[in-house]
């Protein structure tokens, strides 16, 4: 596999620290909302990333943190008369409400900021030791001029980064490019810790580090992001990390483009700021899984309600050929396989083998899409009046483990419905789109009389027998 590395610029051959295991550090939400259609991008996309590396093989420990205190959460708790923690608590289980919606599976540790003061603490005073930091009126600040390869994530140089910087007010720098490691607590009613310079409550940047260390280790493997964290965040984890270790922090970073709506960077000022709780409400939390891959996850992707109905439209398609597969298999014709179907076969695999070559070339899943709706066409085409329950059975053998690694329908086709049932679910959400509930309701009735039964859930229609 070869990954495009944002610290070198250019696709280098993935070789892991550890022969046969991946680490990956994903930054997760701060949580104090809704997680928007922007953030879950990333999520996504290094979800999918997960996915592949353990198709191919490896162990993969993947850790992504919850970002529980900082000056928005602090903010919205006194709004809302609440604790931080409270608030916290609040959001990650939204966070998992949505994730779970969009596919997203759990990491294998999900750490929080205020659950590792200590850790911070203790490297803090690590990069004071070593000159790296300094102490100015109970906070702390890490002296970039202290570190000669500041600037290399994102390319840009130092001295012309203090040349447009700002110190703001309250700030007691050396440099204006230094950043706080420690924050002094400001009021008497602000959440805070105990340590050696005083209450106060940690920076944005050096949890990052702190837990990125304790689960994975002084080097790992790949750090992920969207663009925006390459500076100054990624930047400031590089710089204090290297610093405590003296050791290389991250071998390959990832960076996720930007996401526009309806052409625009989306904003609430302008209006097109959604949330994937919002965007639940009118579309299927699968088939926006499926437009967050349908682009290179490098390149910027446009957010709009037409490009979504293609989503929709385009997983069902894919929905009606599994069960029209699973359908066969379990119903169909014994006995050899025909030419036609043993060609099906060899033109799957052909399929196969581009998807997963796709997938190799740094995670270019637009281009594995590709070859698996090819798939799905050349199985449509082959299988859609019948056929034998041998290459059924290989077919649906294909696709899954194409949409295993895309975290796509996973268990759609548990019931092993016919295809009938397919269409009659297609055309009611079609009808519901256009609100011709009456519609809705007649094809809810004519399945109840087949037997099954629809929910309606904020993943999208779930289909059981009765």
């Amino acid at each position: 596999m070869r990954i495009y590395s944002t610290l070198t610029r250019q696709k280098e051959e993935f070789i892991p620290v550890h022969e046969g295991e991946v680490r990956i550090y994903a930054c997760g939400p701060t949580v104090y909302n809704y997680f928007h259609i922007g953030n879950a991008r990333p999520f996504v996309v290094f979800d999918t990333l997960r996915r592949y590396l353990e198709s191919r093989g490896y162990r993969v420990i993947y850790v992504q943190n919850f970002t529980d205190v900082d000056d928005k959460m602090i903010k919205r708790a006194r709004e809302e008369g609440i604790s931080v923690p409270r608030l916290a608590e609040r959001f990650i289980a939204e966070y998992f409400k949505d994730a779970d919606g969009l596919g997203i599976r759990r990491a294998t540790v999900h750490p929080r900021a205020t659950e590792h003061i200590g850790d911070i603490i203790r490297l803090i005073e690590t990069l004071i030791e070593k000159s790296h930091a300094y102490v100015s009126e109970s906070d702390v600040y890490f002296d970039t001029q202290s570190f000669p390869a500041y600037g290399k994530l994102s390319g840009q140089d130092l001295a012309e980064l203090e040349a447009g910087a700002r110190v703001e007010p309250g700030e007691k720098k050396r440099h204006p490019m230094d950043f706080v490691l420690w924050k002094a607590q400001k009021q008497q009613d602000e959440i805070a810790w105990d340590s050696p310079w005083g209450k106060g409550r940690p920076g944005w940047h050096i949890e990052c580090s702190a837990m990125s260390m304790k689960y994975l280790g002084d080097t790992i493997d790949i750090h992920t992001g969207g663009q925006d964290l390459i500076f100054p965040h990624h930047e400031n984890e590089i710089a204090q990390s290297e610093s405590a270790t003296g050791k290389q922090f991250v071998k390959y970073w990832m960076h996720n483009g930007f996401l526009n709506v309806e052409s625009k960077k989306m904003s609430k000022s302008e209006g097109n700021f959604f949330t994937v709780r919002e965007v639940a409400e009118e579309f299927d939390l699968e088939a926006v899984r499926l437009f967050l891959l349908s682009a290179h996850y490098r390149s910027p992707i446009n957010f709009s309600h037409k490009l979504m109905e293609q989503s929709e439209s385009a997983l069902q398609r894919i929905k009606n050929s599994l069960e029209n597969l699973s359908y066969i298999a379990r119903e169909g014709k014994t006995g050899a396989i025909t030419d036609e179907e043993t060609a099906l076969s060899a033109m799957m695999e052909t399929q196969k083998k581009a998807f997963f070559e796709a997938m190799d070339d740094d995670l270019n899943t637009a281009d594995a899409l590709g070859a698996m709706f090819e798939a799905v066409r050349e199985a449509n085409t082959v299988l859609s009046g019948g056929g034998t329950r041998t290459a059924a059975a290989k077919a649906l053998e294909i696709l899954d483990a194409m949409l295993a690694v895309l975290g796509l329908l996973q268990g759609a086709r548990e019931e092993g419905f016919p295809a009938e049932v397919a269409g009659l679910v297609e055309k009611r959400q079609q009808a519901r789109k256009e609100k011709d509930f009456a519609e809705a309701d007649r094809i809810r009735e004519e399945l109840k009389t087949m037997g099954i039964i629809l929910e309606d859930t904020p993943q999208g229609v779930k289909i059981k027998k009765m």
